[in-house]
């Protein structure tokens, strides 16, 4: 069935009346937003345990897009309210129509981790491409060619912020550790989270927010199994706070982070126990904190604007015995009507993982899984530039990045059928995107000294 998509291009800026001579080569900025919701009848993904393929549509599935332009450079940050990213086929595709319409140079594709999404092609039998996803990739092809025909000299700035809206769900037990899922107490101590708020707020020359980046890790998973419509989840009411908040009504974008052992406090809520009501709380509590924290953050015009990066590769060894893991991944998930989350398991596996570097002080790496929040506390300890934004379901999807300790530890995410790179795998990927970051302050030659 072919199925109609709606997009609305968001461009903000346009004009500026009064505005005071420009820099020579200033940061160029444009935003976007692409209705990317599927039809009803769409198998969603996320939960074993749910019965049923979609019934409707809570709130619309959106893809939003942010460009950026240097004097020599085109970069696209596309986020995804979907569960993981579209497989490699359609990223590639993505990526060539957009490299040969728009000249982008790179491209950063994310997703929320909404377990109230629908499954994307590379995880039906065959590869099948649903009919909504290759709309998708075109009208997100198409807002990314508008959103740079019109972009404008942008400003940025950033900051962060605290607040907590969940908890580890790994909790340990006599250096062993247990899962828990689904949880109604503020009050439960758990570690490690990551309570940090980081916030890019990309302003018109004169001032007015154009978009607003919040990048936070928490699974998306206020909605439970039971839940048969699709909705972005939190996120979703997070930026209906950002975005009512400021009178340009700028994007809002959230960034998913090191999600991978973190859970929001009131985690799969049975529609009977009120699920609507917090998921409004959980997304208004970090959306409060995210507008206190755009709101004194200061944007610079500055004479120059750079972007740099890299998009890098990192082979590893997949962990499991290739033999023995297809009848183990059978016994636990008992897959017929779709295989969810299952790799094409072979000796290597192959990672993804970016670095972008905005004005020499914003830093972003991305991982293309679920890294556990330990990775993203020791990157962002370890950066060293002003700002730093870790970014995980980014890229592709290769499952959980546990870290070293959590892997010896074990429980859901550290040892399991989805745990499918070698242990020591989000360690390398950081240290990979440091080394980067160092190169690209100048920090680090191909030239002995």
């Amino acid at each position: 069935m072919r199925t109609v998509m709606k997009w609305t291009l968001v461009i903000l800026g346009m004009m500026c009346i009064g505005m005071r001579p420009l820099p020579a080569d200033p940061l160029q900025g444009a935003v976007a937003r692409v209705d990317i919701t599927p039809p009803p009848g769409s198998d969603m993904w996320g939960f074993a345990a749910r019965k049923g393929p979609s019934a409707g549509t809570l709130d619309p599935l959106y893809a939003k897009i942010l460009v950026l332009a240097s004097a020599d450079k085109r970069i696209a940050i596309v986020t995804l309210d979907l569960g993981r990213t579209f497989g490699p086929a359609s990223l590639a595709i993505l990526q060539d129509k957009v490299r040969k319409s728009s000249d982008i140079s790179y491209l950063l594709v994310a997703a929320s981790h909404t377990h109230s999404g629908p499954v994307v092609a590379d995880e039906y039998p065959g590869n099948h491409v649903p009919d909504w996803e290759t709309a998708a990739i075109a009208n997100i092809a198409k807002a990314i060619d508008t959103a740079c025909a019109h972009l404008v000299p942008v400003r940025v700035g950033s900051d962060y912020g605290i607040t907590y809206i969940g908890y580890n769900r790994l909790q340990t037990k006599l250096d062993r550790n247990s899962t828990l899922f689904g949880n109604d107490s503020t009050q439960i101590v758990s570690s490690p989270v990551d309570p940090t708020v980081a916030v890019l707020r990309i302003d018109t020359q004169d001032g007015q927010p154009m978009a607003i980046l919040v990048n936070y890790a928490c699974h998306a998973v206020v909605f439970g199994a039971d839940n048969l419509l699709y909705s972005a989840d939190f996120p979703a009411a997070m930026a209906d706070v950002v975005e009512q908040a400021f009178p340009s009504h700028p994007l809002a974008f959230f960034l998913q982070g090191g999600a991978g052992d973190i859970d929001p406090y009131y985690a799969n809520t049975p529609q009977r126990q009120d699920a609507h009501k917090w998921r409004k709380w959980t997304g208004e509590r970090l959306g409060t904190e995210a507008v206190r924290v755009a709101q004194k953050i200061q944007t610079k015009a500055e004479p120059d604007g750079t972007l740099d990066f890299t998009d890098d590769t990192i082979t590893v060894p997949t962990r499991w015995n290739p033999e023995k893991f297809a009848e183990a991944y059978a016994r636990i998930w008992n897959r017929t009507r779709v295989n969810q989350h299952a790799p094409s398991l072979k000796a290597e596996t192959v990672l993804r993982t970016s670095t972008l570097l905005i004005n020499k002080r914003i830093a972003f790496m991305s991982m293309s899984g679920e890294p556990f929040v330990d990775l993203q506390i020791d990157w962002r300890n370890r950066c060293p530039v002003s700002a730093s934004f870790f970014v995980g379901y980014a890229n592709g999807y290769d499952g959980y990045f546990p870290t070293i300790d959590a892997a010896v530890r074990g429980g859901y995410g550290a040892n399991n059928a989805q745990t499918w790179a070698a242990v020591g795998s989000g360690e390398r990927m950081v240290d990979n995107s440091m080394v980067r970051v160092y190169e690209m302050l100048g920090k680090l030659t191909d030239v002995p000294q």
